[in-house]
Parts: structure tokens; C-alpha cells; sequence
């Protein structure tokens, strides 16, 4: 692309790989390094670095008509260190981050290292293949939630970096039976304790977690193990700290012109002005960039509604021109980027942080929608915790927050989340919430896992709920892996392990995901014993049976109804003693019997663990 078109494309929101024009790059003599900054209202610009013993020789940089200034240099190296020094429109000078620079020095320092990324002669054409021609809607798709920050530290608290993470993490992805990891924000942020989510980098990787050679190393090999890697970004708002992207030239450049829309007051952030064309380019550039340069496998878009709507914020507000609070802009930008990204790469995920239902997130965008290809469910996730950590005594009060679900089960196309953001501020961790004493707490971890596992939708959970970590996450220490010398955090890890092999090997759990093709209840009424069952269905009939005892009640002889003649085979029972339970095996065998039991002609009857799941699959199918 020459200057002419990148330029042109910048300004009209349709340059998608910016950051081969802006930032800083080699010459074509090889010699020579040529900066490029947008600062379209600044009095003067200039590069100091390293190399022009910071302040004291600055380069002077010459501006042109679409506002972005250049000097070309021979004095610049690669590895060395570089700020712009921007002359505001007010007089003020600041010195400032370069907006595309791919890897900046460790904290507490912002300065960009000159850094280019050589083309990385990738072996995942295998996973690429398949993904192109299997895509993801009718595969397994189960998420490892990570904060690379804390999965695991060294003594001296410096957390792991991508290559001591693709020796540890990768093997415990692949011995977990996980199909995906999802990381939150890995682009560059000032502080560890936004946990990635006020950036200020969104062409850099964060270098607390290594260089970026490795992390396209980690991707790889993730591939080579069969594993996706989904990565969490920030489109919507930037951290606020002067030396980076707010009010670049002095003026409004990456943020709305209105005070109160570009102060996201709640977060103490910037919104970006998703309307302005070069913002649009500048973001979603960001997005194809870590597509291409990292093949990750999807991309998690933070904080959807405050893009969507006017009133999200605290703040004051005011209403669109035609009263309302949808943001037109945030809404016109969402679909852009979707439909951009969806075009250059159809097997990509494209996945949604929101929890409205004013709009449609995962609808076609000729029907109004945004064209995500999930939405995480988080009326579910709110429902199911706050059952779940209710005394069993009245749950049967409270059915309907296990069952309102069903209602609205394939309205979007849904992630099922049990988030980083459950298990922090005193929330308490995933263990913890659930009611009773230790080993109650235990058994209703895994009924709850296992009901996550069998409810339509895809599936997440953050390290650590995985053994049932007590303690909630803290972002600045590893996961509590001693928590796994305790016999019940063991038989809890295996037990999700397990849990997630089961998933992966049977299709009526992921194949029909999007309708009631892939569902049929078999009773959502049973209020008073507080138990729920379906049935999970794939395209070529096959089933499984999911019964759930929400109360620490064993049930004899409990009696189900089923469409299907047959000799039945219990596949996972939660209370089982190699999961922490008390059954030393599972129940027998059992055949149906000719009955007439709501609209089913045939029964099935077994004893229910207290607290537990049962999962049934035909063993033999009988003639009715």
C-alpha cells in the first residue's frame, strides 16, 4: 500500500493494516528508520529516543495534509527506546507513547522499543485447514479462562512468560481435556491492576509476559495440541494516563469531542470516538493484526454495552437524535467490525461481553443485529450462582432461576460464563459460593459443572475453579496450586478433567447448539424435589439422558420419563468417590419399562445421588 492510499483508506475508516504505514519501520534501503505518528492538530512533533540522547537532540518531524508527521532517520537501531515529544494545540509539550508500536519497555516505563516482527514460518497449517473447513458452531468449544499474570509466578512474583507458559500451560490444557484458552487483554497496559482492560497499546504485546516471538510460539504449539487460543480486547475505552493515547495532539484524537461522552466516569477511562473514520481504521486494524500476526483463534470484545449505549455510565448524558440511548456510532462501528473481520476470516470467533437484551448481538446485521458469533449469557450465570448458593431448603422457591433459561435458550448464540469477574471483590471463588459444609460444597461444584456442561451453549470457567480453589484470584499471585495436596481439590481437578472429556466426546453435547433440535426437557416442574432433567439430541438421533437433584436428598427409585425404549447406561455420576463423593460405582444397568409417565410411553427408574447429576446414554436401543 503506497502513502497516498494508506493515508486516503486511514481517513475514510478503510485502512485495516494501519500499522504497516504508522508507527516506526525499516526504510526500503534497510539502513534508515522512517516514523510516522497521526497527531492531526499538534503545533510540532518530534522523535527522542536513545538514540538522540532523549531530549537533547530531538527530530523534527514534518506534518502533512491528513495530519500525520514523518522524519526519516539513520540513527535509529533496533531494540532501542523511542517516545514522540508532541507539542499540544495549547503550547503544551508531552511526551507520548507511539499509538502502533508492537512492544514497548517493561513497566513502570512507556517508552516503544523498536521492534520488527519477522514473518514466523508457521507449522499450524493442520489446525488452520481444519478450522476453515470445520469452523466452530458444530465443534466443542470449552474455555480455560488465563490471566497470564497469575496463572503460576516464580518466588520472586514475576509471573511466567509465554515460553515457561507453553512448557507448563499447554500440558495442563491437553491433560484437562480444555478445547480452547482465553487470555485476558495481552496488549500492552500501564497497570497490572486493570488486569489488561485499560490499555494503551493495542498493537503491543505486553512485555511482563514476554516478547511477542513467543507468544506466537505459545499459538503454535496450542494448535499442534488441538487447542484454540481466544484473546480479550478493548475497543470501547483506553486508560486515561497522559503519556499515552489521551488527547494525543492536545485535542479530542482518539476520544469523543463531548466531555462527558469521552470520560467513561465509572471506569476512570477514555471512550473512543467509534464514529470518527480514523479511529475506526486505528481499531480495527488492531483486531486483524493480532489475527494475523498471532493466528489466534477469536477475539472476546470487552464491555459491548458501553458501546452501545449512551447511558452506561454514571456520568450525565444525552439522548441520540431520536431520543433514545442506543449510540449509533458504537452501534455502526460493532457491525463494521464484524462484518471486516468476518470477511477476511469467517472461522474466526467473533464473541461478545454483554449483558442486555435491548439488541441483538449475534443477530444477522440485515435484521439489525451486531453479527457477533456469541454473546456471553450472563443472565444465566447470574441466575444459576444465585441458585446455587441458596439453602437447598428453598430452592424449590426459587426453580425457576434454574429453569427461566429454557425461555430464552436460543435467542443469541451463547457463551456460558463463569468469569474471572465472579471471583474477585468479594464474590467469593466458585467453591465458595456453593452452600453447606466442605463436601456439600464439593458436591455442588460438580453438579453445577456438570449442568453448565449439559445446558445448551458453549462453555467457560477461570482458572482455578477448576480444583475448586477457595480463596478468590488475585492478579498480582498464582493460583492457589497447594489447594491440590488437599484430597478434595485433587478429586475436584480430576473430576473436571473427566467432566471434559465427556464433553468432548459426545456430540449431543455440542453439535446442536443454536436450537430446540438439540433439547428436550423431560420435566421442568419438579419443584418440590427440586430436580431437573432433559434430554441432550445430535443430528442423527443419538441422546443423552441429564438428571440434576438440586438438594441433599438421595432419591430411590426415582422414576423419568423417556421417549426412547431401551437398555440404559449411567455414563457420570457426580458422587461418585474418585470425584469426592461417597458411590463406589455407578448405578447398574438399567432397561426401560412400558409406563405411561407425562407424554412418554416409557419410563426409567434408579436411584439419584443426593446433590448430584446422573447422565445416562442407550446402551441398546429396544422396539417400543
Amino acid at each position: 500500500m503506497d502513502t497516498q492510499e494508506a493515508l486516503w483508506t486511514f481517513g475514510i475508516g478503510e485502512n485495516y493494516q494501519a500499522q504497516d504505514y504508522f508507527g516506526c519501520h525499516l526504510a526500503e534501503d534497510g539502513k534508515h528508520h522512517v516514523f510516522r505518528v497521526w497527531a492531526p492538530n499538534a503545533k510540532a512533533v518530534s522523535v527522542i529516543g536513545d538514540f538522540t540522547n532523549w531530549g537533547e537532540n530531538p527530530l523534527p518531524m514534518t506534518p502533512n495534509d491528513a495530519g500525520v508527521w514523518e522524519v526519516e532517520t539513520d540513527l535509529a537501531n533496533e531494540g532501542q527506546i523511542y517516545k514522540y515529544l508532541v507539542t499540544r494545540a495549547s503550547g503544551q509539550v508531552v511526551e507520548k507513547i507511539d499509538p502502533f508500536a508492537v512492544y514497548f519497555e517493561k513497566r513502570p516505563g512507556t517508552g516503544t522499543v523498536i521492534k520488527h516482527l519477522k514473518p514466523k514460518k508457521w507449522k499450524d497449517g493442520l489446525w488452520l485447514g481444519r478450522r476453515r473447513r470445520l469452523g466452530f458452531k458444530q465443534r466443542p468449544v470449552n474455555i480455560y479462562e488465563v490471566h497470564a499474570g497469575s496463572w503460576k509466578v516464580h518466588e520472586d512474583g514475576r509471573p511466567y512468560n509465554f515460553e515457561e507458559l507453553k512448557e507448563e500451560l499447554i500440558p495442563y490444557l491437553v491433560d484437562m481435556h480444555y478445547t480452547h484458552v482465553e487470555f485476558m487483554p495481552l496488549m500492552a497496559h500501564p497497570l497490572g491492576m486493570s488486569w489488561g482492560y485499560q490499555l494503551m497499546g493495542y498493537f503491543a504485546f505486553e512485555s511482563t509476559y514476554g516478547t511477542p516471538e513467543q507468544f506466537q510460539d505459545f499459538v503454535e504449539a496450542c494448535h499442534l495440541h488441538n487447542i484454540g487460543v481466544l484473546v480479550d480486547w478493548v475497543p470501547g475505552h483506553f486508560t486515561i494516563n497522559d503519556d499515552a493515547l489521551a488527547y494525543f495532539d492536545g485535542t479530542p484524537t482518539f476520544e469523543y469531542q463531548d466531555h462527558d461522552r469521552a470520560h467513561n466516569y465509572g471506569w476512570g477511562a477514555l471512550n473512543f470516538d467509534l464514529g470518527k473514520n480514523q479511529v475506526q481504521s486505528f481499531l480495527i486494524s488492531s483486531a486483524k493484526f493480532w489475527i494475523d500476526t498471532y493466528h489466534i483463534d477469536g477475539i472476546r470484545v470487552d464491555a459491548v454495552s458501553n458501546m452501545l449505549y449512551l447511558d452506561y455510565d454514571s456520568g450525565p448524558w444525552q439522548p441520540n437524535k431520536d431520543g433514545g440511548n442506543r449510540n449509533y456510532e458504537g452501534f455502526g462501528f460493532l457491525q463494521k467490525l464484524n462484518r471486516v473481520i468476518k470477511g477476511y476470516y469467517p472461522d474466526v470467533m467473533m464473541i461478545a461481553e454483554e449483558a442486555t437484551a435491548a439488541t441483538s448481538i449475534t443477530g444477522h446485521q440485515e435484521d439489525d443485529g451486531l453479527g457477533f458469533d456469541y454473546k456471553w449469557n450472563m443472565g444465566w450465570m447470574n441466575d444459576i450462582l444465585k441458585f446455587y448458593e441458596e439453602d437447598p431448603v428453598y430452592r424449590k422457591y426459587d426453580f425457576n432461576l434454574v429453569t427461566f433459561s429454557f425461555m430464552y435458550l436460543f435467542s443469541e448464540n451463547f457463551v456460558l460464563p463463569f468469569s474471572h469477574d465472579e471471583v474477585v471483590h468479594g464474590k467469593k471463588s466458585m467453591m465458595h459460593k456453593m452452600w453447606g459444609d466442605r463436601y456439600n460444597q464439593f458436591a455442588g461444584l460438580r453438579n453445577l459443572y456438570t449442568y453448565q456442561i449439559c445446558h445448551p451453549g458453549k462453555k467457560l470457567l477461570f482458572m482455578g475453579s477448576e480444583f475448586g480453589q477457595f480463596l478468590e484470584w488475585k492478579y498480582d499471585e498464582s493460583l492457589e496450586w497447594s489447594n491440590l495436596e488437599d484430597e478434595m481439590n485433587a478429586k475436584m481437578k480430576e473430576f473436571t478433567s473427566t467432566l471434559n472429556q465427556l464433553y468432548k466426546d459426545h456430540k449431543v453435547l455440542w453439535q446442536i447448539d443454536d436450537s430446540y433440535d438439540g433439547i428436550e426437557i423431560i420435566d421442568a416442574d419438579n419443584r418440590d424435589q427440586s430436580v431437573l432433567s432433559f434430554i441432550r439430541k445430535n443430528e442423527k438421533g443419538d441422546l443423552l439422558v441429564c438428571v440434576f437433584n438440586m438438594v441433599p436428598v438421595e432419591r430411590k427409585d426415582f422414576t423419568i420419563g423417556l421417549p426412547q425404549a431401551g437398555i440404559y447406561e449411567e455414563i457420570l455420576n457426580t458422587e461418585r468417590e474418585e470425584f469426592g463423593g461417597v458411590w463406589k460405582e455407578n448405578n447398574p444397568i438399567t432397561r426401560t419399562q412400558r409406563g405411561s409417565w407425562k407424554h412418554y410411553d416409557h419410563t426409567l427408574s434408579f436411584t439419584l445421588p443426593a446433590l448430584g447429576a446422573s447422565i445416562w446414554k442407550i446402551k441398546r436401543r429396544l422396539k417400543k
